[in-house]
């Protein structure tokens, strides 16, 4: 088990690091994999809260619609959800929660097939309710759900930085690739992030490697190695705590490379304001759009 921070007490927050960071506009972020049980939704958590230690304020959507379970790593119970939202009647700042200073949440529900099968118009009328809030954040994360359904597909089209999260294992590699496949037939999708978990630096090499090639030799283009995150024990005592990781054992293994992916992430969003200014924090993918290297 690695040591906590001697200065930071588990469950607690550290103060934001600048909390003027977040001029212009929202960057959309995905976190996705073709198979489940590979760490998304710690990923996005710890992800999001080690974006808002640098200072960015974050809304962490749950997009596992139907199997939702965000609010459960932190031990919540909410009043309302998207299926309230979807339903009518409710405004969004009714469903949101607030966790910490610059971290929100939108929590969905679980064991509810119709928000799984959303269509079309259930899906645009959704973030049509949510275009006014969002506009309030540095980064909007979403936690899509694992596979190929229409709704993760469609989620994965609008947003503008899309990770794919795999493992080293055989399985994982394959629906990893499935899910890119699909997303560049349907939608000529091209431009994806690669994050491999629980791996020691050669394993991921070696795993984003294989999926690469797969992509350059049968697809035609190239992804993005956006980093890795090692093997950590301690990710399952913080998930029994419902305490996220990074406020469990804040100088963890694991955390000090999400660290590094959120620096990545947050270079990325300073680098293209420019360009992220004159587009929606959930759009349609442009045909043509070349891959972008955070």
């Amino acid at each position: 088990m690695s040591d906590t921070n001697p200065e930071t007490t588990p469950g607690t927050a550290p103060e934001p690091q600048n909390a003027a960071i977040n001029p212009g506009s929202t960057v959309s972020l995905c976190i996705m994999s073709g198979k489940g049980g590979v760490g998304k939704t710690n990923l996005a958590l710890n992800l999001g809260l080690c974006l808002r230690d640098m200072g960015h304020k974050l809304l962490l959507m749950d997009c596992d619609l139907g199997l939702a379970n965000l609010d459960v790593l932190l031990g919540l119970t909410p009043e309302k959800n998207l299926q309230d939202l979807l339903g009518g009647g409710v405004e969004p700042a009714d469903v949101l929660l607030h966790v910490e200073d610059g971290l929100d949440i939108l929590p969905a529900a679980s064991g509810v097939p119709e928000l799984v099968e959303m269509d079309q118009n259930q899906r645009d009328a959704l973030f049509e309710s949510l275009t006014d809030l969002i506009k309030g954040y540095a980064f909007l994360l979403l936690d899509l759900g694992a596979g190929i359904s229409g709704t993760v597909l469609a989620l994965a089209r609008m947003a503008q930085m899309r990770v794919v999260l795999v493992t080293p294992e055989p399985t994982s590699l394959t629906d990893g690739y499935a899910i890119i496949k699909v997303l560049n037939a349907k939608f000529g999708v091209r431009d994806f992030c690669v994050v491999v978990n629980q791996a020691t630096a050669k394993e991921a090499q070696d795993t984003f490697q294989r999926l690469n090639m797969a992509c350059k030799n049968f697809l035609g283009f190239e992804l993005v190695h956006l980093g890795h995150i090692r093997l950590d024990r301690t990710l399952t005592q913080a998930v029994i705590a419902q305490t996220p990781l990074a406020r469990f054992a804040p100088e963890c293994p694991a955390i000090k490379d999400i660290r590094v992916l959120a620096e990545r992430i947050s270079h990325y969003r300073e680098q293209n304001l420019e360009a992220i200014s004159g587009r929606k924090a959930l759009k349609e993918f442009l045909p043509g759009a070349t891959a972008r290297n955070p």
